[in-house]
């Protein structure tokens, strides 16, 4: 397996500040295989972000010797695709059709996609929608985004996040198959299912529906959004985690997100995968 690093876990990254090239040397400097680069509406990589502008960050990233693994987005938390507002779902997709083109400028196939949520755990504020309904507008988000996917060979891929949306692997693994497209698939994030499952079962559920993996660690104990720590002092079974995915033959990016930056934390980070995970 590559180890790669969300460009999310270097300072400046969440708020969208950090210069991709620094993110990308960070990342080479550390050892990782790999970066994930991160979309939004604003910041330093955009849906605007021009054909030019991909085609610079590509032979930057050849030049210091990383590849580009994949794109995310947390877009969708603020402007979601099961949002109340149809002018919101609207500007999603219109966002995300953009988006799409812009990972494939950079030369990467996946592409995270949040499809929706009942409600948003970090903003006590949010909206609250009803399951039923939440589904269904999701659905509907992603039927619109699956033409876009197979014209620029970009997987969407659906990410298990706490969005009280998609709980169970079979629910996820139905979702997926409903789309009846290679073009649609899972980023399995190994920390977030912890709180109501086993990541080893929901790999081996969803199988090769797996495009990309993501790596937290997170402390039954505490419950919460607090509960996240740092790789290899929570709860998840790494070890079983990675005999998972080489029984699904998983062989692609393992990307670390973790998330917000704290000085020493890509050091420790990088270290812990690279034990774990590379060459896996």
């Amino acid at each position: 397996m590559k180890i790669g690093a969300s460009y999310w876990m270097f300072e400046g990254g969440l708020e969208a500040k950090l210069p991709v090239v620094e993110a990308m040397k960070q990342a080479k400097k550390l050892g990782f295989d790999s970066i994930e680069l991160c979309i939004a509406m604003e910041g330093v990589l955009t849906h605007e972000t021009s054909q030019q502008q991909c085609k610079e960050i590509k032979l930057q990233a050849k030049d210091i010797g990383i590849e580009i693994s994949s794109v995310a987005s947390g877009q969708s938390w603020s402007t979601s695709p099961t949002a109340n507002d149809t002018k919101t779902r609207k500007e999603i997709i219109n966002f995300t059709k953009k988006a799409l083109q812009v990972t494939k400028w950079l030369g990467a196939d996946a592409y995270l996609f949040v499809p929706g949520a009942v409600d948003v755990f970090f903003n006590p504020a949010s909206e609250v929608i009803a399951y039923d309904v939440c589904y269904k507008r999701a659905f509907d988000a992603v039927s619109k985004l699956v033409a876009t996917a197979e014209e620029t060979g970009v997987t969407i891929c659906i990410e298990n996040v706490w969005n009280k949306f998609l709980l169970s692997p079979l629910e996820m693994r139905g979702f997926i198959d409903s789309f009846e497209s290679r073009r649609v698939g899972s980023y399995f994030d190994v920390g977030n299912v912890l709180l109501t499952g086993y990541p080893d079962q929901w790999i081996n559920i969803l199988g090769k529906r797996i495009k990309r993996v993501h790596v937290k660690d997170f402390k039954m104990s505490v419950g919460t959004a607090a509960g996240f720590v740092d790789l290899g002092e929570g709860d998840v079974d790494f070890a079983a985690v990675k005999k998972a995915l080489k029984a699904v033959k998983y062989n692609g990016h393992v990307t670390a997100e973790m998330i917000p930056f704290s000085p020493g934390r890509p050091e420790k980070t990088a270290k812990f995968m690279k034990k774990m995970f590379k060459n896996a």
